[in-house]
């Protein structure tokens, strides 16, 4: 692994971090030099000694080695919020992939703390935002005024899902100027995954709908939307999960009264495609992309976390694109779970596709600050202001957590690409060596799961790991004909000795909580 080395001068350029010193001195932050100094202070991301840390204490994992926090606030959560609670496992503190819970065990976040911690816990690298207060840039701004760092990010991210060197300045300008379709060259910066998504639902909804009354008839005014999901095995549509807003929530079949109040009055229409069913897809599109309906969008994950890490086959994503580019229907390609998950940084490159959309978060920001972006093209770019924004959804703190993930990441591809092929095939041979038990092995990469015969064996081997190891994983058995699955995603910063150990650990659980009859 490459641990990394930069300042504040090297990620943001000298001369904005000259600038902002001259003035945080002018407004009394501290004198020029010492400011300066501190913004030219190298700093390393993940130390060899931090790194060989981790790895040492392995062995602890699942050990009490804290006397127990007794003195813990109940807190007012609601009714479901304080079902699901787990205080004993919240955090006191952590270290790289180590959680300490006020139970005073330590714990592997193999599920990245849900799916956020790419960078795991007090990454060193962090220190830069610390530098960065210090020096006086300040995290709170409006959507007016747009700091410099939240803008470099955007750069930075259009650079990234084009696939552009990072001293390719003409290639740069060459996209950011495209009108061509499917050349992602915008940015909307959010807050959570969920308004990310719903803003690429918005941009979709605006070829049907005027946003305002003021605005001109749009393209496809008076024809039905139809929006497309991946669907459950059971023709259901659970399978998909695009965040908490009411209209998502509608997409994985929440408030089925209200979606179906929605379709009756003609207004929209979800549809579930079956999962890695080319021909299907193409029948379904046939059906609905013709008279009164236009299918307004098709929103799919890569890696279905939420429906047992499920992974669209490269045949099927190709050929489904190829319908979609052939018909005028956009794409959102949602990797808030597979963002920064990937040597490529973006996993749609890895398939070689071209969504119209792609909503970002969890990962980039580290889990920090509730960072998300909808990435989309020129010929998509019809909301006005207000028709997405958030007051925070610039904070230039939150952009710099995002700027150093990427750094990290940008130099770590081989480290993510080794350690994500480890994984997939310990993952591989436990699925194998207990086919009794497993009936297969899913996800790519980080992003993985194992299939168990039965709900209940995926609930006793996800507890007995935690019990016994203090391995953070997760079963989902409650998804309609999915099979029962344990989730796991390991951070970006895990080891082979993690790998092994958790393999070994998974292994005896297996073996010893499940005896051959």
């Amino acid at each position: 692994m490459i641990s990394v080395c930069k300042s504040l001068v090297e990620i943001l350029g000298g001369d904005y971090v000259r600038q902002v010193c001259l003035a945080s001195a002018r407004l009394g932050l501290g004198s020029y030099q010492e400011l300066q100094q501190l913004s030219e202070e190298a700093v390393e991301f993940f130390p060899a000694e931090f790194a060989a840390r981790l790895d040492a204490m392995l062995p602890w994992s699942g050990q009490s080695i804290l006397n127990d926090f007794t003195g813990s606030d109940p807190g007012a959560g609601t009714r479901a919020f304080d079902q699901a609670l787990k205080s004993a496992a919240a955090p006191l503190s952590g270290c790289g992939f180590f959680r300490l819970g006020e139970d005073g065990r330590l714990y592997i976040i193999a599920k990245s703390e849900h799916y956020q911690a790419s960078l795991g816990h007090n990454f060193p690298g962090w220190r830069l935002l610390a530098h960065a207060s210090r020096i006086g840039i300040t995290n709170i701004t409006h959507n007016n005024t747009r700091g410099h760092i939240t803008r470099l990010l955007e750069h930075e991210l259009i650079r990234l899902a084009n696939g552009l060197a990072k001293d390719d300045r003409e290639g740069f300008q060459s996209v950011r100027d495209s009108q061509d379709a499917h050349v992602l060259n915008r940015v909307i910066n959010l807050e959570t995954g969920s308004l990310a998504v719903e803003a690429g639902l918005k941009m979709m909804l605006a070829r049907f709908y005027r946003l305002q009354g003021n605005f001109p008839p749009p393209v496809y005014a008076g024809r039905r939307p139809v929006f497309l999901v991946m669907g459950d095995n059971r023709g259901g549509k659970e399978a998909n999960y695009h965040g908490t807003t009411v209209l998502t929530q509608c997409m994985r079949g929440m408030w089925p009264e209200f979606a179906a109040v929605l379709e009756s009055a003609g207004l929209l229409k979800v549809v579930p495609v079956p999962i890695n069913d080319t021909d299907s897809f193409q029948r379904i599109v046939e059906q609905y992309d013709d008279g009164q309906y236009k299918i307004a969008g098709f929103f799919h994950e890569l890696v279905l976390m939420n429906y047992g890490g499920i992974r669209l086959t490269p045949e099927y994503v190709a050929r489904v694109y190829e319908i979609c580019q052939q018909r005028d229907i956009p794409v959102l390609a949602d990797e808030i779970q597979s963002g920064l998950w990937s040597p490529e940084l973006f996993l749609f490159r890895e398939y070689g596709c071209r969504p119209d959309f792609v909503a970002i978060g969890k990962g980039f920001p580290g889990g920090l600050y509730p960072s998300s972006k909808i990435l989309t093209t020129a010929a998509l770019d019809n909301l006005n202001q207000f028709g997405a924004l958030v007051t925070n959804g610039q904070e230039e703190l939150a952009s710099l957590a995002n700027l150093i993930s990427i750094a990290f990441a940008d130099a770590n591809r081989a480290h993510t690409a080794r350690i994500g092929s480890l994984w997939e095939a310990a993952l591989g041979r436990l699925a194998a060596a207990h086919a009794h038990l497993i009936r297969r092995a899913e996800g790519r990469g980080h992003l993985g799961s194992l299939f168990f015969a039965t709900a209940e064996q995926a609930v006793t081997f996800a507890e007995a790991l935690g019990r016994r190891y203090g391995i953070d994983i997760s079963a989902q058995t409650y998804k309609a004909d999915c099979p029962p699955a344990v989730l796991s995603k390991l951070p970006l910063i895990a080891s082979e000795k993690l790998v092994d150990f958790i393999r070994a650990c998974m292994d005896k659980v297996l073996t010893e909580e499940f005896p051959r009859q």
